[in-house]
């Protein structure tokens, strides 16, 4: 049994060598890319699981995870009877965010990469607020801009809804002393744009580290032809609608 003991230097040694030519094989691979997903979605709060899933068009021997920035593989696994393979975190950390790809080999050949997955973790900083201007209730066809502000400068901030919608057109930025706000305007507004929407915050030199959400904003859409909004789903579905350009806080806060 003792013989089977590596030391870390010589693990570390043997990983240079081994996970290098691994990764080099992988940026060689010819074999179709697999797709890849995460469960329940892409944005998961600090403590709750999440698994990505990772699945090929052919019959797959081993399945591999890597995270961006690491060069070895971050996982390891075989794939299930239904050719997929799941890479399990019970609970979702700072650590655990950020960009993954998958690779697969059959047959002694290797894979190309999929598509990057973008996994963020949110509750890790304090929470921005969100109002609405001029107010949450807006006439069938008129326009509303959703501020999210703070007191700290971020690098992003981010606007969801619940259930997803249209995606705004753009971001204005405004600066006031001690605050810092994006905009993202709303409209023409129709049925589909009423729900329940909160905004993120997270620093520029960790994109996928998020703030806690701010209080939910209920936007109501009334007039002719308005219908409720249909019933919400989970916050695990929520789709990022919009978000600050890299740096742009930084900008804004000059004045």
């Amino acid at each position: 049994m003792a013989g089977s003991a590596r030391t870390p230097t010589l693990t570390a040694l043997l990983c240079l060598g081994l996970c290098q030519g691994l990764w080099d094989q992988v940026l060689a691979g010819t074999l179709p890319k697999p797709s890849i997903w995460a469960h329940p979605g892409l944005i998961i709060t600090k403590g709750r699981p999440v698994t990505i899933w990772c699945q090929a068009s052919l019959r797959a021997d081993g399945y591999y995870l890597y995270k961006e920035r690491v060069p070895e593989p971050f996982w390891e696994t075989s794939p299930d009877s239904s050719n997929k393979a799941s890479f399990p975190f019970a609970s979702m950390s700072s650590h655990s965010a950020g960009r993954y790809q998958c690779v697969y080999h059959s047959r002694n050949s290797w894979s190309q990469r999929s598509d990057f997955l973008r996994l963020v973790v949110t509750g890790v900083y304090g929470a921005p607020s969100l109002s609405a201007n001029p107010g949450p209730v807006v006439v069938l066809g008129g326009t509303v801009s959703l501020s999210c502000s703070s007191q700290v400068i971020w690098g992003s901030l981010h606007l969801l809804k619940e259930g997803g919608a249209d995606t705004p057109q753009h971001v204005e930025l405004t600066s006031h002393p001690e605050t810092y706000h994006a905009l993202f305007p709303v409209g023409p507004v129709n049925t589909s744009h009423a729900g329940t929407y909160r905004c993120y915050a997270s620093p520029q030199s960790y994109p996928y580290m998020w703030s806690q959400p701010s209080d939910p904003l209920h936007l109501q859409v009334t007039g002719e032809g308005a219908l409720s909004p249909s019933p919400p789903t989970s916050w695990a579905q929520m789709t990022d609608l919009s978000h600050m350009p890299s740096g742009a806080l930084g900008l804004m806060g000059g004045g």
